[in-house]
């Protein structure tokens, strides 16, 4: 095999260097630490990248899944942290880039009637790493109901509400816990968001949400306060994103700070 042509390391002459180039939407096993349980197993859709060097033709993809599939059958988040170090060496480049998305589910009780049923999150690892360092970065999006300000304000027979998405993305100096950050957001918005309700529990979420109305921009500062007081986060960016029940757009709003500013 080693008489056959390696087109990817011929000279390329443009001299125009490339951010990232690799793999994506591949998918993946993946364990990961559960709060409520001892660990949940879900499917990941993979994505890494390397630089280029501008003299380089191509890279090597395959050598991208084997990395992947160096780790055995599953992923851990251990192995995440680890993989654009082994990338750079794999394809001797200076940076690396690794994302996993992934669904992540959790049991909720109905607030009145106690049915429970699964509600499914999105999650997404970022890691970045050069010669240098690592940088990891852990995003929660979670689905929420708010209820318009204004709207319960000037009618006289209720108020309009929707279902927005929380994307709330973090560092931190230690590791903290999924459910912690989505729970942090849920008790910003309005209502939560429940995969079962029974009339009992309609009734509650409805009048719960009209007696706590919140803008996109109230629900971004809410987060933005209770992430500024927790004492793992060093950085965030929160971004809320409502799906308008009476307009044809949607309501939108991003904070982005680091845990230390005034």
């Amino acid at each position: 095999m080693s008489d056959l042509k390696d087109t990817q390391s011929e000279l390329d002459h443009r001299r125009l260097p490339i951010d990232r180039v690799g793999v994506r939407s591949l998918r993946f096993p993946l364990s990961i630490r559960d709060r409520d349980a001892s660990a949940q197993h879900t499917i990941a859709t993979v994505s890494l990248a390397v630089d280029l060097p501008h003299q380089f033709k191509g890279t090597h993809m395959s050598r991208f899944v084997e990395v992947l599939h160096a780790h055995g059958s599953e992923l851990t988040v251990s192995n995440i942290v680890g993989m654009p170090t082994e990338l750079m060496k794999k394809l001797h480049a200076d940076k690396a880039h690794v994302e996993l998305r992934f669904p992540y589910f959790r049991a909720k009780k109905a607030p009145v009637s106690g049915a429970e049923g699964l509600l499914d999150y999105g999650v997404i690892f970022e890691v970045n790493a050069d010669a240098g360092s690592t940088d990891f970065v852990l995003t929660v999006e979670v689905p929420v109901t708010t209820l318009c300000p204004c709207s319960k304000a000037i009618s006289a027979r209720g108020a309009h509400n929707q279902r927005g998405t929380v994307t709330l993305a973090v560092r931190f100096s230690e590791p903290v816990w999924i459910e912690d950050l989505i729970e942090l957001v849920e008790s910003c918005a309005s209502s939560q968001l429940y995969s079962i309700l029974k009339r009992p529990d309609e009734k509650h979420v409805t009048e719960v949400a009209y007696d706590n109305p919140v803008f996109v921009e109230d629900l971004v500062r809410n987060v933005a306060v209770k992430v500024k007081a927790h004492p793992k986060i060093t950085w965030f960016r929160v971004e809320a994103e409502n799906y308008e029940s009476i307009h044809n757009h949607n309501a939108w709003a991003v904070i982005e700070s680091t845990t230390t500013s005034p």
